[in-house]
Order: structure tokens, then C-alpha cells, then sequence
């Protein structure tokens, strides 16, 4: 079974591409976020066409956004309000797979804006906020003996070979000292288990972002690895291989992020 997701800054403007890396991949599973569109405007029908047949989303115009395209029957359909806010940021579904069913969450944490002040930077304040809800919510609300997984864009480069230049970054959102804490916390809540570092060693350079203000990002490669897939224990002994498609970052008006794709063995 493969599942990929992407944050894909506009799912209307870049759903050529969205069919692009379908066509390419063959996921069984597709996981969108900031898709930045009501729901009665989502462009369902491309993706029925291509073989998603259920699906699960939540939107706003303009902004966030996090839709579920699945191959797979999807069941127990939620949208999760955080911190007392509706912006479409955190959805679920069960997922009724050959190996069993399992709970799947596709989660957009907030950027965070550009100070990492969480008095002067509202912004900011609601990052911390949002993941400490996070670290605090699935304990309580969802056993870790159970099978889960975990997607998004989580807007935190949590390792030092996530960033670019580890000292660099410890200054700008998204690695600094304070989110990488609080995202161990949520990591460490039910004992997720990383599914994309699970095959590649720590201190290997690894990044699913790269920046629009770059003038040349590949040549440059001042990335960051904010996109992750996490499984919980019971769904380990499943994790076959990962793939991250730097190369989706280059072609014509592209997302800043890029797929990353997770394969999951079933029995």
C-alpha cells in the first residue's frame, strides 16, 4: 500500500500536478494540505476520474485546507477543531485496508509567521499552541497500542540534518529550539514511529521544502524536511521503503513542498 503526501499550496491551481505525481506514483492513499479551497469548490472529479473513489476533506477559502484520496474505503470520517479555531487543519479517517484497519491523520500545523516570539508573533503563539493540543490529544484520545499513522505538514524541521545549517537555523521558525521540544513531545505521545527517517540514518541531509525566495533553490539546497509520515509501533513491522521527489520542486509553477511517499507492506 502506498500513501503520499503533499502540501500543495492551492490544490485548484496545481491539480494538474497533483494528477501528474498520481499518474507517476500509483498511490493507494493521497494526502493534501493547504489546499486553499471551499469545500463546494475542491476539484473532486480529476481525482474520482483517477481512481480515488473516496475521499475525505475540509477548506477554506484561501488558506489551509486538508483533503484524504483514497483507493482504499474510508470510514469514521472527523474534522478536528484546534485550539478553538475551524480553519480546516486537522482531519481523520479510517482506513479499511487488507492488513486491517487502521486511523489516518492528515494534519497542517500553522507556519508560524516570521518571529519566533510567541508575545510579539500571534502567529507563533498559535504554533506552539497547536502542537502542545497535539502532544496533549492523541494520548488522551487514542490508545498507542492502536494503528495509526500520522501525515502533514508539520512545519517543523525537528533534526539537525532536517535544515540546511543546523546553528543558521536556530533562530528561524520552524527549528528553533522551542517548536523542535514540543514537537518531540507530540512525537513521543504515543510512540510514533518516523516513517521516513526509519530508512535514512539521522545524520544524512534530508529536506521536502525548499524556498520561493531562493533564485535558485536547487543549485542553493537551503531546505528544510517540515513534510513527515509517522506510523505508530503496531504498523513498524509494515514499513517497506520511503521516497522524497526533490525533482517535483522543479517543474512549471510548482508547490515549495514535494511528495513524500511512504510504502507500506500488506499481507
Amino acid at each position: 500500500m502506498r500513501l503520499v503526501t503533499w502540501n500543495i499550496n492551492s490544490v485548484r491551481l496545481r491539480i494538474d500536478l497533483v494528477l501528474k505525481v498520481a499518474d507517476r506514483l500509483k498511490p493507494d492513499i493521497l494526502c493534501l494540505q493547504e489546499t486553499k479551497t471551499p469545500d463546494e469548490f475542491f476539484p473532486v472529479e480529476p481525482l474520482t476520474s483517477a481512481g480515488f473513489s473516496h475521499h475525505h476533506f475540509a477548506g477554506m477559502k484561501g488558506y489551509n485546507g486538508v483533503a484524504i484520496f483514497s483507493k482504499i474505503p474510508l470510514d469514521d470520517r472527523q474534522t478536528h477543531q484546534r485550539c478553538g479555531k475551524n480553519d480546516m487543519r486537522h482531519i481523520s479517517a479510517k482506513v479499511k485496508a487488507k492488513t486491517g484497519a487502521f486511523e489516518l491523520h492528515n494534519i497542517y500545523v500553522p507556519a508560524g509567521g516570521d518571529e519566533p516570539d510567541p508575545v510579539a508573533n500571534e502567529k507563533f503563539r498559535h504554533k506552539l499552541d497547536f502542537v502542545d493540543e497535539l502532544a496533549k490529544w492523541f494520548p488522551k484520545e487514542r490508545s498507542a497500542k492502536a494503528p495509526m499513522v500520522a501525515v502533514g505538514d508539520f512545519n517543523i524541521a525537528p533534526l539537525e540534518n532536517d535544515v540546511w545549517d543546523h546553528k543558521k537555523m536556530l533562530k528561524v521558525v520552524s527549528h528553533t529550539p522551542i517548536e523542535v521540544e514540543k514537537f518531540k513531545r507530540f512525537y513521543e505521545g504515543v510512540d510514533w514511529v518516523d516513517g521516513v527517517r526509519h530508512f535514512v540514518p539521522e545524520d544524512k541531509k534530508l529536506y521536502s521544502w525548499w524556498s520561493y525566495r531562493a533564485a535558485d533553490w536547487d543549485t542553493s539546497d537551503r531546505g528544510r524536511r517540515l513534510d513527515h509520515i509517522w506510523v505508530t509501533q503496531k504498523l513498524k513491522p509494515a514499513l517497506q521503503k520511503q521516497q522524497i521527489l526533490r525533482d517535483v520542486r522543479g517543474w512549471t509553477q510548482p508547490s515549495d513542498h514535494v511528495p513524500v511517499v511512504l510504502d507500506l507492506k500488506e499481507a
